[in-house]
């Protein structure tokens, strides 16, 4: 097995990065060692097989309009069916730019101005946007917290797909902030009480790749035929192979009633539906050939998680790290220091010169949190700990 470069760190200040341009702000002088660990794209090289790929199509082809093509089809089906155990048929697929056009579409594809959509809150922050933009109404069902991690409040859930006028849910799995992997009997449960009552499923996948040793993630439309035909399932390679800039994402809707509703949404009202070229090339060489640099890249983050986690749990045992079971992105309450949400995320910033994905961007529930993203070399998360520890004793008590 080849051993990848998870060492290097190449700034990306003179790429437009937002989320290095965030540190050039705060300090014009760009401090060497100083990484950004806020926006979920990975500070970690390319996988030497798509760079290599992307080069050799860039030196003989032309960068055209295209099409999505059966090799990429099969290549996504192949990897499905290794990596999950999911078994879909090419015809399932429809390709858009990104999850939140895949959120923006499926939110107008599947319900009405003025109907609920849920959330179980606190969630990605671009689901709130394709809910209340598009003339919805937001339905928050908050998550309980009990000590590292989320528990849905199903007692409220079940109100609140009962009520006629919700119809659909947009649902994280595994969850962005909290890093909860749902069990197969919350699914089901989630998955009964939405056909029960009419409620269509929209579950985002993204991070299904990047799972903590010893977890194991269900695809939601594995559960069964009745929960499969209610659903799509909004996959991409942009996470677990660190492709977001190429804006390839695929929603596999099984469901043809589903499928042809969602596709003659797209066509209409967001987008044609070609593809980009390069994307869909580089998401078939990661799908085909990078299965080892994806089992190094969760190894890398569970090395990264627990740098952090000891570290909080030997010098700062209140402020508390919610279980990271998939994903690379670790949710850390640091309510314990009595600050005021906006006031913490600039100490952080201006004192400690860590960027962080601050929690009230997720919704009113996140307040006091911060995300950090663990996606990069460990020597950058160890000078995150060091720089913590400084500012943090003069704050913790």
């Amino acid at each position: 097995m080849a051993q990848y470069d998870f060492e290097t760190v190449r700034p990306r200040y003179d790429l437009n990065a937002a989320k290095w341009q965030e540190i050039a702000r705060y300090f014009p002088e760009k401090p060497a060692g100083v990484i950004p660990f806020s926006v979920a794209d990975m500070e970690l090289p390319m996988a030497p097989q798509i760079r290599d790929g992307l080069k050799a199509f860039l030196d003989d082809y032309v960068l055209g309009y295209a099409d999505p093509s059966e090799e990429y089809a099969a290549s996504v089906c192949r990897f499905m069916q290794r990596r999950h155990g999911w078994i879909i048929q090419p015809d399932w697929l429809i390709c858009t730019s990104g999850a939140i056009a895949a959120f923006y579409g499926c939110v107008k594809a599947f319900t009405e101005p003025g109907d609920g959509v849920i959330l179980f809150t606190p969630v990605y922050y671009p689901m709130y946007s394709a809910v209340t933009a598009n003339e919805r109404t937001l339905v928050r069902c908050p998550l309980v917290r009990t000590e590292d991690r989320y528990e849905i409040d199903f007692d409220l859930f079940e109100r609140l797909v009962k009520d006629p006028a919700n119809k659909l849910l947009l649902f994280c799995s595994p969850h962005n902030p909290g890093g909860r992997v749902w069990s197969r009997e919350e699914l089901e449960r989630i998955g009964r009480l939405c056909c029960e009552n009419g409620v269509v499923v929209a579950s985002d996948e993204l991070h299904f790749d990047l799972l903590a040793p010893g977890v194991e993630h269900t695809v939601f439309a594995t559960l069964d035929d009745a929960i499969r035909d209610n659903c799509v399932v909004i996959t991409s390679p942009s996470k677990s192979f660190n492709l977001a800039g190429l804006m390839t994402t695929n929603v596999v809707a099984p469901s043809e009633h589903l499928r042809e509703r969602l596709r003659r949404e797209l066509l209409t009202n967001v987008q044609k539906l070609k593809c980009n070229v390069l994307g869909h090339l580089a998401c078939t060489i990661a799908y085909d050939q990078c299965d080892d640099w994806l089992d190094q890249v969760n190894a890398l983050v569970d090395k990264n998680r627990r740098v952090v986690t000891d570290f909080l749990a030997a010098e700062f045992p209140k402020i508390r790290p919610m279980k990271l079971e998939g994903s690379y992105l670790l949710w850390i309450d640091f309510s314990a220091l009595g600050m005021e949400s906006h006031a913490l995320a600039e100490m952080l910033k201006r004192e400690a010169m860590l960027f962080f994905d601050d929690g009230f961007i997720f919704g009113a529930e996140g307040e006091g949190f911060e995300r950090w993203n663990l996606a990069c070399p460990t020597r950058c998360v160890q000078e995150g700990v060091d720089r913590l520890r400084t500012v943090l004793k003069k704050y913790y008590r």
